[in-house]
């Protein structure tokens, strides 16, 4: 039976799935034929044959520099973060001592243009408000608002030439971002920001510093707007 059964194993068709699952049930087969560590080749595209030790310091080697990439990357998007904190915090501090709402309007216009570098920067009232300033559209934009932030508080990506067209007065092929703004759950209209990347507002970006300033500047509208009535 035993002489049968070994033929029957040696007859066994020998393929990559069979050597990799007898290694991997066999820990210590290189224990067992060390001299088998630097005596197997390995083909390289790159240095033709090399050792098995060779081929794994060459994986960690790879797997050390992509980790250094990480880093360095991670650090950059930190520093990024940081700077990108630092502008907002000084945009928060010059909203706040705004004492008219064309001063309010003025000094987002200008941090949108030369403290961020973005395009353009529009106001969208859902009520009609006596105010004097470039950036208020006076179009009807409610499909805008009704299509875009029916349902969220923000719309990441691209617009329609139409919709362009009423926001802005002319088309871009960029991409904007709409800020819902609402204060004690009154709906006031929308903000809306434009860059000439078209890949600069994606709907995956992170909303945290968009939602503190969308609180803020959302507040400021409806006091200068009450105050104004």
């Amino acid at each position: 039976m035993s002489e049968q059964k070994t033929v029957q194993l040696d007859e066994l068709p020998l393929n990559d799935e069979l050597v990799a699952r007898y290694l991997e049930d066999n820990p210590e087969f290189f224990n067992r034929n060390p001299e088998l560590v630097t005596q197997l080749r390995i083909q390289d595209p790159h240095r033709g044959t090399i050792s098995l030790v060779e081929r794994q310091q060459q994986q960690l080697r790879h797997k050390v520099q992509g980790l250094e990439e990480e880093i360095t990357q991670l650090m950059s998007i930190a520093n990024s973060n940081e700077q990108l904190f630092r502008l907002y915090s000084d945009l928060y501090l010059q909203l706040i001592d705004t004492d008219s709402i064309e001063t309010l309007f003025s000094t987002l216009q200008k941090a949108t243009l030369e403290l961020l570098s973005l395009s353009d920067l529009k106001i969208w009232f859902t009520e009609a408000f006596s105010v004097d300033h470039p950036s208020v559209v006076a179009n009807d934009c409610s499909e805008v608002i009704n299509g875009r932030l029916e349902k969220d508080d923000y719309y990441f990506g691209r617009l329609q030439q139409s919709e362009q067209q009423l926001i802005f007065g002319h088309t871009n092929a960029g991409s904007v971002v709409l800020i819902k703004l609402t204060h004690e759950e009154q709906l006031l209209g929308f903000l809306a920001i434009s860059s000439s990347d078209a890949d600069h507002f994606d709907p995956r970006m992170d909303t945290l510093l968009l939602s503190q300033f969308r609180k803020l500047v959302a507040k400021l509208l409806f006091q200068q707007l009450t105050n104004a009535a």
